[in-house]
């Protein structure tokens, strides 16, 4: 049972299987992000790392476009309509936003965001910023800031750059041209592209798989290949063993591995290890 327990006029929060789920769905704006959204996203990442009941997070969108950006009526730097002009005062209303994609980043729980359609500027940050990118085959990306002025910042040309490299963060970021969801999948922006008339039933078919998996396995494994993307190699292998260690000796392992007939295992002491 979903249970619609957030609703606006733009976004809508439901809970149903273990998942936490965000839907925007403001077609007016072309689901332009508000300050209402980015709030919806920020309670359900906290209710996402808060509770144990919930096992992943969807974040999902209405119509043509999955987003078409911040929603400019709203800019960071500016308080009442009136613009800040101190560099601090945009620091700190994009904020927000940096803090919302880091914690998304961070939270040892899978994040999936499924794009049904063309996403741009934060949209492609927030895409980024989660574990999972699903896309349709009628999304399209693109990071249009460069034609404003200014860079995207918050994610847009360092989480962007690390995940598929320079080359084509530049194309992107600096040139401010767009790619298609195959383009997408072929740079590595997206792990698959999925046809339009299939889209929701396979994004949960996946998110469903990760439900299903061991949660303390699949938060260390996100930690572990998080880490071990900034450190020398072997460093990385000592944090893999380390990760593993109490994973190995856990009652779900013994649990899971116990069909194909291993033999009962008796308690040791440390002292006899």
């Amino acid at each position: 049972m979903i249970v619609h327990d957030a609703q606006q006029t733009d976004v809508t929060l439901s809970e149903a299987d273990g998942v936490v789920r965000v839907r925007l769905h403001r077609p007016a704006k072309r689901n332009a992000i508000s300050p209402v959204m980015t709030a919806a996203l920020a309670e359900a990442v906290t209710r996402l790392g808060e509770r144990e009941d919930l096992r992943a997070m969807v974040i999902s969108a209405a119509g043509d476009y999955f987003t078409a950006g911040i929603d400019l009526a709203h800019p960071p730097g500016f308080v009442d309509g009136v613009r800040m002009k101190s560099g601090i005062a945009y620091r700190r209303g994009y904020r927000r936003h940096h803090l919302l994609y880091d914690e998304i980043e961070a939270i040892e729980k899978p994040v999936v965001i499924a794009v049904q359609g063309i996403c741009l500027g934060a949209g492609v940050e927030m895409a980024v910023s989660c574990d999972f990118r699903l896309a349709s085959t009628k999304a399209r990306f693109a990071l249009p800031e460069i034609e404003l002025g200014v860079l995207p910042g918050s994610g847009g040309t360092s989480r962007l750059t690390r995940l598929v490299g320079p080359h084509w963060a530049k194309w992107l970021a600096m040139a401010g041209q767009s790619v298609s969801a195959e383009q997408a999948l072929a740079i590595g922006l997206v792990h698959e592209v999925i046809p339009a008339d299939e889209f929701d039933a396979r994004v949960a078919e996946f998110t469903a798989r990760l439900v299903a998996l061991p949660a303390e396995a699949l938060g260390l494994a996100k930690l572990v290949i998080d880490v071990n993307a900034d450190v020398d190699r072997t460093s990385a292998r000592h944090l893999e063993r380390i990760a593993n260690s109490p994973l190995n000796a856990s009652d779900e392992f013994m649990s899971r591995t116990s069909r194909f007939g291993r033999p009962a295992m008796k308690e040791q002491s440390a002292e006899k290890c």
